[in-house]
């Protein structure tokens, strides 16, 4: 692996990672960095916000919270801090989808101080796992990542349906033809944008798409903007707004597989931004990485924030770009940090209407979907019995997302890990690789199969 020069060092001896840029370059292409990942960021405390009931200023004060630990969390990740800290690459940190639907389940069986205590643990718990699961990170292939983010994108788009339609079946606005029409015309409008522009454009198509239709929604009497008149320009949130945490043991468990799927989606990232770059990550690099995910656990539980992860939509600007210098990253976790300390903006943000923030919501999620679907290219299906696990671990995942009563049988903490589609899946794919490509008799056929022998018939699909 290619190690840092001092700072010491002229700058076209070191490595381009480690290259500072012109000033004036390196603030424009980090407010880059931050424009393409800003809309997925704040959309999931707009989401989980929306389905835990919460009021617009808490909503507010979620956005400014979830911005701020993403900066910190990209500022740790590009910079470092000591030996056991930050891969050191330019990556850029936000909120991760993966935590919504728990959250949302955590919230309402426990409680909003339950759901920050279990963050916490969840944070813990990933920066002592962060070592081990970096050497085991075999057991994390694309089979078992492909599957999980297939159905963390497929269990959230009904979360978008809802705040659409609405929630409440039973009133009066319930999936009003006006606010489908609206809804409507922002995928359109996204499509749109992607199919006749290119660049810098086609990738903020999403934003554009939250800014016209909020501007669409004002005529329509969706909006209601009083709240940002009495935000302060200037604040943080108190630590533990909340409360003291609270940490349900069930809570923690779901949180804790949260925490697991999370690292498996920035090992995917860090790695691949690793070749991008020209600079091969080592199980020791990949492990200060992880623990930064672990950390922005511990600063989103005492902060009111969100677990966060490496964003796949600056994993690709690196590449489009070419630009290797992880300055770029830390200047945009600087304009996050800052952004962060603007409620007034958290405010505007929490006041969108729910099918303008339901539209580009349901086009994210549909594109984590495809993404999964994506990943799940890579697998091997031929002479194995891989089909066979992510047709079992879907099933399972989306069973709660289909009936949500389907555990009320059973104890809370069953309903709150099995209720989880993300939490369920992981579990199941999991296990089944495990079962089916890791145990010994899986190796000795594999070992047959490159001698030339054949396959055995039982472990045909």
């Amino acid at each position: 692996m290619s190690q840092a020069l001092p700072p010491s060092a002229p700058e076209s001896a070191r490595h381009p990672v480690d290259q500072a840029l012109p000033p004036a370059r390196l603030g424009m292409l980090g407010l880059q960095h931050v424009l393409v990942m800003y809309t997925g960021c704040v959309t999931v405390p707009l989401v989980f916000g929306s389905a835990a009931k919460l009021d617009t200023a808490t909503i507010g004060l979620l956005i400014n919270a979830d911005l701020l630990v993403a900066g910190l969390v990209t500022l740790i990740q590009a910079l470092g801090v000591g030996k056991v800290l930050g891969v050191r690459l330019p990556v850029v940190a936000g909120a991760t989808f993966t935590a919504v639907t728990p959250m949302i389940l955590i919230a309402s069986e426990y409680g909003m101080q339950a759901v920050y205590g279990s963050m916490i643990a969840a944070g813990v718990f990933g920066l002592l796992v962060a070592v081990p699961f970096a050497r085991a990170v075999r057991f994390f292939p694309p089979l078992v990542s492909g599957t999980v983010i297939t159905v963390i994108g497929l269990s959230l788009i009904g979360v978008a349906a809802g705040l659409i339609a609405g929630q409440d079946p039973t009133a009066k606005d319930y999936a009003r033809p006006s606010h489908l029409a609206l809804a409507a015309g922002i995928v359109l409008f996204i499509v749109l944008v992607s199919r006749f522009t290119s660049g810098f454009l086609s990738q903020v198509g999403v934003l554009l798409g939250l800014v016209g239709g909020t501007l669409v929604a004002v005529p329509m009497g969706l909006t209601d903007f009083s709240g940002v008149g009495a935000a302060d320009w200037l604040g943080v949130a108190a630590p533990f707004h909340f409360g003291a945490p609270q940490f349900p043991i069930a809570a923690v468990v779901s949180m804790c597989v949260v925490m697991l799927v999370t690292f498996t989606e920035s090992t995917a990232d860090m790695l691949a931004v690793g070749e991008m770059t020209g600079r091969p990550l080592s199980n020791r690099d990949l492990a200060r990485g992880l623990a930064g995910d672990g950390m922005s656990g511990v600063l989103g539980g005492v902060m009111n924030g969100f677990v966060d992860t490496v964003f796949a939509q600056n994993v690709g600007l690196v590449g489009m770009t070419k630009v290797r210098s992880r300055y770029v990253a830390a200047v945009a976790g600087g304009i996050l940090l800052l952004l962060g300390l603007v409620p007034k903006l958290g405010e505007v943000v929490a006041a969108l209407p729910g099918p303008v923030v339901g539209a580009a919501g349901l086009v994210m999620f549909a594109t984590v979907t495809a993404v999964g679907i994506d990943t799940l290219r890579k697998v091997k299906f031929e002479g194995t019995n891989n089909l066979l696990i992510v047709a079992v671990s879907i099933g399972v995942g989306m069973l709660p997302v289909m009936a949500p009563s389907i555990y009320h049988a059973f104890p809370t903490w069953v309903q709150i890990v099995g209720g989880s589609a993300i939490t369920s899946a992981t579990a199941a794919v999991f296990l089944l690789n495990l079962l089916f490509n890791h145990t010994p008799r899986r190796r000795t056929a594999e070992a047959a199969v490159e001698k030339g022998a054949a396959l055995p018939v039982a472990d045909t699909p």
